[in-house]
């Protein structure tokens, strides 16, 4: 009986009673998908918070989630944030993603955006939300090169190079069903790559630049190879560079079908900026725009 509860409880979708993380060492877990029956089960929840932040200064904490029944521990659970299953934005995102997702019929999702605008972050938290899988264009580049970085293509073979070489795993994405795909910062650029896109959904993360530049100082621009390599101060560099590429690019990011603001997130949400706003709240807003469009 302890091991096919388990299982079952490996792949189901767990929601969590509670608005808030508990303060307790216990609390209740309610499951659905494989089980019949809605039944309580006393759980041990014991939290690990690791203060790190990602690459867009938001906190992240990993926790688990024991849970026993008839006094035997019969599995372990992991999570990468509190969001993915406390509060009232999961909530939000859960009834959302059932709203939206019967009319989605299977059509992928393309984030596009510029570079630091979050769109892994968000994709990651998008494709659970809906039952999608989710791909990072960049990491099918890497792949299928064998190059373990963009910064690296771009050091050993171009720019050009690596815009035939996503171009080309986009074409293959587009052939797929249910993938949300975090796409490359200059993706738009080729008109070619939007005759693929527009198979699926785009949705553009528009974050002002002031905000990106603060990120993208915060973390370095290692990874970023046409940041790299300036000297002087990290901010001020980063806000000119990002302002010419927007420049360059914003009429194509304007293609997509959705546009998820940032500054209209803040505003509804009565917030002076936009550094407060966290993944969970882009995403809801990213299904209400798709919800717009269907």
């Amino acid at each position: 009986m302890e091991a096919s509860l388990a299982q079952r409880m490996q792949i189901s979708t767990t929601w969590v009673d509670s608005y808030k993380f508990p303060r307790k060492s216990t609390g209740s877990l309610r499951f659905s998908g494989r089980f019949k029956e809605q039944k309580r089960l006393q759980v041990f929840v014991s939290a690990h918070y690791r203060p790190v932040r990602d690459e867009n200064r938001h906190r992240w904490a990993s926790f688990e989630v024991s849970c026993s029944c008839n006094s035997s521990q019969v599995s372990t659970l992991e999570s990468e944030s509190l969001q993915d299953l406390f509060g009232e934005e999961a909530l939000i995102l859960k009834n959302k993603s059932q709203e939206i997702e019967p009319y989605l019929n299977g059509r992928c999702i393309y984030l596009v955006g510029m570079m630091g605008s979050g769109k892994t972050t968000v994709g990651k938290i998008l494709s659970r939300s809906i039952r999608y899988s989710f791909c990072d264009c960049d990491k099918l580049v890497e792949q299928d090169v064998g190059v373990p970085s963009v910064a690296e293509i771009f050091e050993i073979y171009g720019e050009d190079f690596f815009r035939d070489k996503e171009t080309e795993a986009l074409e293959k994405l587009s052939t797929e069903h249910r993938f949300v795909v975090s796409t490359g910062g200059g993706a738009v650029i080729r008109d070619e790559n939007w005759i693929y896109m527009r198979k699926g959904i785009s949705v553009w993360l528009d974050v002002p630049l002031e905000e990106l530049a603060q990120r993208i100082a915060a973390v370095g621009t290692k990874s970023r190879p046409l940041l790299d390599n300036e000297p002087g101060d990290a901010y001020n560099n980063a806000f000119r560079r990002l302002s010419t590429l927007f420049e360059k690019r914003h009429k194509a990011y304007e293609n997509a079908k959705a546009t998820v603001s940032l500054e209209n997130i803040a505003a509804k949400l009565g917030y002076k900026d936009v550094s407060s706003i966290t993944p969970a709240m882009i995403a809801i807003e990213a299904l209400e725009q798709i919800g717009n469009v269907l």
